[in-house]
């Protein structure tokens, strides 16, 4: 495995305010930010808003506000969503910054000296929900599938982009993996695009836009946003526009997306680089769409989740994890208030905060709220008299050793939601265990065998948390604090190291504080 780890989310065009689809796809970023980091590997996490194009231009002309006035206004909510939502991006950039305005005009000149970019004119059905051109197979009704609005047809001068000369190379690409695309149902059908339309020239300019980066050879015309706003993966390592200049984080592990933008991303954007003389990415995964009651979110619905009401009603880690747990990785999910508040009760109140205050108690109420003086490795192995007693009874070095595995299998497969379903899994295995021994009796009855086993499930919770980290992070730490651990400490080992057994020492205080999930 590579040292380092280069994820990008997609910059969000800022004609309105974050909704649960940009949060699903920052905070799924995050978790895997996080999980790398947690390697030990060098990450850099970026994210941003786009902020120019006619949409934009319309948008601010609607509310009678300076184009930039309100981009400054837009970006600065998704900004402090993102803060309110615990993301730890390295970096959030604005394609309205100097530096990468200027990045994109010296790229854009390097492409046009190079013959990639031309003088033309350019036809086509121009929808600008999507601020993209639409052949007559992407329609529904003559309609935008995703607007419902018919596009306009535009003809007008333009500076076309050469992209047909890329078709077989980017083909061959996607083809065998260079370019990776996951889920494989979006690579055929990007492969299928690729076969059935092939890539044609695409016009790079607007002469009629003026909410835009100026060409630094025709300043009559703006670069089209897209050509803009791909650049900013570059541009936010400090990329100046040099072709053939490599930023040291490129090229990008993952670049993650909802699948309304993946065709995209699998052509102008990989032609783009192939024409400076950059690596391609080396891999595209694509999200589904949430409908919420099965239903498209919209505003005259009055169905929109932002993630301010999220937070509010469930916590930032509530949110993390019920959004997280609400879809499978890859494809569409399907979310309400009622099942959002169902989860977070399940898994949640009565799982996690539940488990950690059982066993807390346990610890307080008959061993003086300390970790008892035990032989750790035999507790591990605890196959115990008990056993041949109850029905149950566990192994805990072998549960822990499978819940590692199976975990790290998940999450380097994008799994999130299934490693997600692992640690609930191990929640509730250890609450099982205590309802199976009833240790409050045990430990009565027997103190040594019962601390033997009070001891095993502190450890394991411990271990909950650090897998637990990267999706709810703050909750981690408090499990920490309550174990009598420095989370700065914990987090500073190895994480193979820190899932040994026996990482809690005896004798160490714990306590068992707040309730972490408060039952709704």
């Amino acid at each position: 495995m590579s040292n380092k780890f280069y994820i990008t989310t997609p910059i969000y065009y800022v004609n309105d305010n974050p909704h649960i689809g940009h949060t699903y796809t920052t905070v799924a970023s995050d978790v895997l930010a996080r999980f790398h980091r947690m390697l030990s590997q060098e990450v850099f996490f970026s994210t941003g808003t786009d902020e120019h194009g006619a949409k934009i231009q319309e948008k601010a002309n609607e509310a009678g506000k300076d184009p930039k006035v309100w981009a400054d206004e837009i970006s600065a909510n998704f900004q402090f969503a993102w803060d309110e939502l615990d993301i730890s991006h390295d970096r959030f950039i604005r394609t309205t910054e100097e530096g990468h305005k200027q990045a994109v005009q010296k790229a854009l000149q390097q492409m046009y000296d190079k013959g990639d970019i031309y003088l033309g004119e350019y036809e086509g059905l121009y929808c600008q929900g999507c601020e993209q051109y639409k052949s007559e197979t992407d329609l529904v009704d003559g309609k935008c599938p995703d607007h419902g609005v018919e596009p306009e047809v535009i003809k007008e001068e333009s500076y076309m982009f050469k992209m047909s000369g890329y078709q077989d190379r980017l083909y061959e690409a996607i083809k065998r993996d260079e370019l990776e695309i996951r889920p494989v149902e979006r690579k055929n059908e990007v492969l299928s695009f690729y076969e059935r339309e092939g890539l044609k020239d695409i016009s790079f300019s607007r002469q009629k836009v003026k909410w835009g980066i100026p060409l630094p050879w025709d300043e009559s015309h703006t670069a089209y946003v897209w050509s803009d706003a791909f650049l900013n993966y570059l541009t936010v390592l400090g990329w100046e526009g040099t072709a053939g200049q490599t930023p040291e984080m490129w090229p990008a592990e993952i670049q993650i997306m909802s699948k309304d933008i993946l065709r995209v991303h699998a052509t102008i954007w990989p032609a783009m680089l192939l024409s400076l003389g950059l690596d391609l990415p080396k891999k595209l995964f694509i999200h589904g769409f949430f409908l919420v009651d099965g239903q498209k979110m919209s505003k005259s619905l009055g169905n929109v989740v932002t993630p301010a009401a999220l937070k509010e009603k469930y916590g930032v880690d509530g949110a993390r994890a019920l959004l997280i747990g609400s879809a499978s990785f890859g494809y569409d999910g399907d979310v309400s208030w009622e099942k959002l508040g169902e989860r977070f009760n399940a898994q949640l109140a009565n799982g996690i905060g539940n488990l950690v205050s059982r066993v807390l108690s346990l610890t307080e109420k008959n061993l003086d709220s300390k970790v008892p003086e035990v032989d750790i490795k035999e507790c591990g192995e605890m196959t115990l008299r008990q056993e041949k007693k109850k029905k149950g009874g566990d192994d805990f070095l072998k549960l822990s050793a499978q819940v590692k595995e199976s975990y790290l299998a998940k999450m380097e497969k994008l799994e999130l939601d299934e490693a997600w379903e692992e640690i609930i899994r191990l929640t509730g295995h250890l609450d099982k265990h205590i309802s199976d021994f009833e240790l409050w009796k045990l430990i009565k009855e027997d103190k040594e065998e019962g601390a033997r086993h009070i001891y095993s499930l502190l450890e394991s919770i411990r271990q909950l948390a650090w897998l637990a980290w990267p999706f709810i992070p703050e909750t981690a730490e408090k499990i920490w604090v309550s174990l009598g651990l420095d989370p700065g400490e914990e987090m500073s080992q190895d994480f193979n190291k820190a899932l040994n057994w026996g990482g809690l020492k005896s004798g160490t205080l714990v306590h068992k504080g707040e309730p972490l999930f408060p039952r709704l």
